[in-house]
């Protein structure tokens, strides 16, 4: 069976209606004499226009009376699509009206052999053939690289790679840094990248598509044209072997230009002597040529010839040794020609042994290193000079007295030191008293005293700084050679990396940086050009460590290999050749590959199995370092403290938890472990709960962390809270117990009463002589208007808040004023209303919709109202009862309280002194230990304890039940609390924030002071049965019914225009005050 080469593709007839009409084909085969047209082989280059995919989709159709339309108003066909072909050709077929065209037949299509890979010796043609012939893979995406591809080439290794792959591969991380941000907003410069064909940096980063010579930009494919080439001369300056002055004459191509085959220039040799022509390859453009010949140019010194041969660049020094005199004459040796020095002609006298003198001449051509020793005309002295020219006569001595005229110093002539005549040199020569003065190299005058000889080393005590310039210390005279010492001072700037410090001692640069951070801290005009954080730092402050950082790919031997910086690393550079692959291995990364790369996500499910053998999750594949989601199932677990076995605990979940006390007895012996669910052996250990022993000198339990079994030490006072009473228990304050084992603390102290528990005791004797019960009595007053009250009794909750606003308001002093927001008119007609019964004015002020109520204190101000709206609220509801048609029972007839709010709680009223909430809990447990609930205890404001149902039980039992089952406890527990004098026990009403809505008392018949009242006159006390709802002997103290009802029936009115109501109410105190001046003066 035969193939079709690379690069082409089979494709299914294009002309559909052929299978659909076998006449069609039939004739159309018979025609031709060879296979159909359908039957060859398209390139793959043709799928896009004329290949089978469009010819499938744009089948013509035939309609009734045989003729073909495909919806097209023209078609080319393949025989018009050939070259040379025309619209009328000769022998074209006869046209039959109703019947198709048969098209015509044609020769099959050859199958062209696919070429081997090319073999040439250079690059370039290597390149062009693979690519024309489907031979050449971009090494990066593994695909072909073809003629209408866009591409880019290294020059460096020449390889060619899709110019979006290579795109890609330079912007990835790993291979290209992206240009980064510097502080002063500039981009830094950006930094290399490398090709994965050599692996080499590059500094440029692959942008457009360009034909080889970089001439023309997305260059078309031409016949007779290598790919990717302009057709133009190449024209590159050539580079490799060497630097040509030479153009490429070759036609646009890739790869390295090849050899230069021109002749180069005629070029001398470094002498000047030869001169040769020489192919281009061969010249040496940058370095010349040597003939080899002697040079025998005429050197410096202008007598001796180069003897080297033919060289670049001078001759240099003259190396020939030549004879030579020192100018003292006392050495007299060979040296170079280029070392001899000025030429002085010297001379000496020689006297001879019998008396002649001869004079000796020579030319002195170097300074030896002897001292000269000559000596001088007095024949005593010796010249101390070094090697010098000479005279012929010997010089006159230094310390001849027609010379010296003067001290050593200078300063002061010799008739004045002394009247002796030096007659000779021998004679010494007298010192002055003075200093003397001569300057030395330090710059210091010398301060000894005047004397012979070199000036001894200066001894002046200077102040010298160190090199930082912080520490200044005295010291001796440097002697000209200043050295600046070093201080102990550490240097702790920090570098320009912002990662290390000087930690130099005494550095010169410490200053430096102090002006510079402080010149950072000033202020700048928004105009000034922004600073560049490292062009400021000192060159002492330049860090110059390795960076040394472990870079983002991962591999631990891939380090920063920078200086020391402050921002983040550059990518890691290097390329890696193996593939990489996800964890299930499905879906591979073909090399090579940027250094870090990590591996592809995958579309594949997750493989990995479960460890509690449940089936996997549906998800995705992923690394290891991304964790499979938790195991969805449920399964029964065993808790931490292996009590219970929980059922419907997912199968993820380790630590499973019953939420149960532990109560595990503890090492201690005296406490039981408090954790909740836990593992065994994870006790609280130590105890350190408080002891909880009774004290014995107070009875309250120990509060100290446990000390089992040692006693209680009780030295320490009572922390425990009491409340110390007045001899009434009236007044009452909250203390600590403070007793200890040497003090009683506050368990004796009592408060002094006040005129208040006097006056609270003349009323118990005077209820006790009038036989009232003050546990019933209540006062039955109401503080506010009926109006009031219908308005609380619409919205309580709303009123029960602004209720508490006014009350703040009026129990602050400094508070003069109180504005409301604005709201409906029934809401400010209770702010009103409330007002007046507050005693505060009150002003409504602002159109609707802004209208508003403004609350003003007055002198007629004087307190708020000791009863709230909830107390009065309850009070009303008992009168209401009390004034029902009376019903004919026993005095005390059993509560009932259907027809209202059930009762939700107990309340213990008048409790024991000093009763605590431990107490009330064990009475209650241990009366009702099978109650469905326990009961919460909590002390009101009014000292009062309620006992209430969890939450829990209120929200889940509706309230009729929950009344029922408190009536049922309540004749046990009452009596257990009357047993132990802790109170009496009622049932109440509470709302969430334990405020007692209704009392069991006040459903009674005839509560209220008239009823206590009543109780107390000799008229009840013969009768047995009451009627409920009688007023008491005591109704007298109130006012009259009617006033009463017509205060009650008045209707409160809101006014809508204020202003017009403000005037009228002001015209009508006028006409009041008018008339009450008129009625006055009659009665007068």
């Amino acid at each position: 069976m035969d193939l079709p080469p690379r690069g082409q593709r089979r494709h299914r007839p294009g002309n559909r209606n052929r299978q659909a009409n076998p006449l069609s084909t039939t004739q159309t085969t018979q025609a031709s004499g060879t296979h159909s047209t359908a039957d060859t082989l398209p390139r793959r280059g043709r799928r896009g226009r004329g290949g089978s995919r469009g010819s499938s989709m744009h089948t013509p159709r035939m309609v009734p009376g045989g003729r073909q339309f495909g919806g097209r108003l023209t078609e080319a066909t393949e025989e018009s699509a050939r070259p040379g072909a025309s619209t009328l050709q000769a022998d074209a077929p006869e046209f039959q009206p109703g019947q198709p065209v048969v098209p015509r037949h044609q020769l099959p299509r050859q199958r062209r052999p696919r070429a081997s890979k090319s073999t040439a010796p250079d690059i370039a043609t290597r390149t062009h053939e693979d690519i024309d012939n489907g031979h050449y893979e971009c090494a990066i995406c593994t695909e072909d690289v073809r003629r209408h591809s866009r591409v880019w080439s290294c020059r460096t290794c020449w390889t060619v790679f899709h110019l979006g792959c290579i795109k890609k591969w330079s912007a990835k991380e790993g291979s290209a840094a992206a240009h980064q941000q510097a502080q002063d907003g500039e981009p830094s410069p950006p930094r290399q990248w490398r090709c994965p064909g050599c692996n080499l940096p590059k500094d440029v980063l692959p942008k457009s598509f360009a034909c080889w010579c970089e001439k023309e930009m997305d260059p078309k494919p031409l016949a007779g044209l290598p790919p990717f080439s302009c057709g133009q001369t190449c024209a590159r300056q050539r580079l490799i072997p060497k630097k040509c002055p030479h153009p490429c004459p070759s036609t646009c191509h890739a790869g390295p230009c090849p050899p230069c085959t021109q002749m180069g220039p005629t070029q001398s040799c470094f002498c000047g002597k030869k001169s040769v022509t020489r192919r281009c390859v061969d010249t040496d453009y940058e370095q010349g040529w040597s003939c080899g010949d002697i040079c025998a140019d005429l050197m410096l010194c202008g007598e001796h010839t180069c003897p080297r041969p033919c060289h670049e660049g001078l001759c240099g020094a003259c190396e020939v040794r030549v004879p030579a005199r020192c100018y003292c004459g006392h050495s007299q040796k060979d040296i170079l020609c280029c070392d001899r020095g000025e030429q002085m002609e010297s001379s000496q006298s020689h006297l001879a042994s019998d008396g002649s003198v001869s004079v000796e001449y020579w030319v002195g051509l170097f300074e030896c290193t002897n001292v000269c020793g000559r000596e001088f005309d007095c024949g005593k002295h010796y010249c101390e000079k070094l090697c010098h020219k000479q005279d012929a006569q010997s010089p006159h001595c230094p310390r001849s007295p027609d010379l010296v005229s003067h001290c050593p110093c200078g300063k002061t002539p010799l008739e004045e030191i002394s009247n002796t005549v030096r007659q000779s040199c021998e004679d010494p020569i007298p010192n002055c008293l003075k200093a003397c003065g001569k300057l030395l190299n330090c710059g210091h005058e010398c301060r000894q005293l005047c004397h012979q000889g070199e000036c001894l080393p200066c001894l002046q005590i200077v102040s010298i700084t160190c090199r930082c310039g912080r520490t200044t210390s005295p010291s001796i005279c440097h002697q000209g050679t200043e050295e600046l010492p070093q201080c102990m001072r550490v240097c702790r700037v920090s570098l320009n990396c912002g990662r290390h410090e000087c930690g130099e001692r005494c550095c010169p640069g410490e200053r430096k940086a102090s002006e510079r951070q402080s010149s950072r801290r000033k202020l700048r005009p928004l105009s000034s050009t922004p600073r560049n954080p490292d062009e400021a730092f000192e060159a002492e402050h330049i860090c110059t460590r390795i960076c040394d950082r472990p870079l983002k790919c991962g591999n631990p031997d891939h380090r920063c290999q920078e200086l020391c910086h402050k921002s983040a690393c550059g990518t890691c550079r290097e390329a890696i050749f193996e593939e990489i692959s996800c964890n299930c291995g499905h879906t591979v990364l073909q090399p090579p590959l940027p250094c870090g790369t990590k591996p592809p996500p995958c579309r594949f499910q997750c493989e990995r199995p479960k460890m509690c053998g449940h089936p996997q999750v549906a998800h995705n594949c992923h690394q290891d370092e991304e964790s499979c989601p938790k195991c969805p199932f449920l399964t029964t677990k065993l808790c931490l403290c292996h009590k219970n076995t929980l059922s419907n605990q997912p199968c993820w979940l380790i630590e499973v938890r019953c939420g149960e006390t532990c109560g595990r007895r503890l090492r201690c012996g005296a406490h039981k472990c408090q954790k909740q669910c836990h593992r065994p052996g994870e006790c609280a250990e130590p105890c350190r709960q408080p002891c909880g022993k009774e004290l014995s000198v107070c009875g309250h339990p120990c509060l100290a962390p446990c000390h089992s079994p040692i006693p209680c030490k009780e030295d320490k006072p009572c922390q425990h809270k009491i409340l110390v009473t007045c001899d009434c228990q009236r007044i009452k304050q909250e203390a600590k117990c403070n007793a200890s084992r040497s003090s009683d603390g506050n368990l004796k102290k009592a408060l002094k009463c006040d005129d208040e528990c006097g006056r609270l005791e003349r009323n118990r004797k005077l209820a006790l002589a009038l036989n009232i019960d003050p546990v019933t009595h209540q006062d039955d007053h109401v503080q506010y208007s009926g109006a009031t009250m219908d308005m609380y009794q619409e919205n309580s909750t709303w009123a029960a808040t602004q209720e508490k606003e006014f009350r703040l308001f009026a129990a602050d002093p400094a508070q003069k004023r109180l504005r409301f927001k604005p709201m409906p008119a029934n809401h400010r007609a209770f702010l009103h209303s409330i007002a007046e019964d507050f005693g505060l004015d009150s002003e409504s002020m602002d159109p609707e919709p802004h209208r508003h109520v403004a609350i003003f204190k007055t002198p007629r101000f004087v307190m708020a109202p000791m009863k709230t709206l909830a107390e009065c609220a309850r009070i009303r509801q008992v009168q209401r009862v009390t004034t029902s048609p009376p019903i004919i029972t026993t005095l005390r007839p059993k509560p009932t309280n259907m027809s209202g709010d059930p009762f939700n709680a107990f309340l213990i009223t008048n409790p024991r002194f000093a009763l605590t909430v431990e107490e009330v809990n064990s009475l209650v447990k241990s009366t009702i230990p099978n109650a469905p609930f326990p009961l919460e205890v909590n002390f009101l404001p009014s000292e009062e304890v309620a006992l209430r149902p969890p939450l829990m039980a209120r929200v889940t039992m509706p309230e009729r039940d929950m009344q029922v089952t408190l009536e049922a406890l309540k004749p046990i527990l009452s009596q257990a609390i009357s047993a132990h004098t802790i109170g009496k026990l009622q049932l109440v009403r509470l709302d969430s924030s334990l405020n007692i809505l209704r009392k069991e008392v006040d459903a009674g018949p005839g509560a209220g002071w008239s009823q206590v009242a009543a109780k107390g006159a000799p008229a009840r006390k013969v009768e047995k049965n009451v009627a409920l709802g009688t007023r008491g002997g005591f109704a007298v103290l109130s006012l009259s019914s009617t006033k009463k009802k017509v205060e009650k029936e008045k209707p409160v009115e809101v006014a809508d225009d204020w202003e017009a109501a403000e005037m009228m109410e002001e015209e009508r105190e006028r006409v009041s005050g008018a008339n009450s001046g008129v009625n006055s003066g009659n009665e007068s």
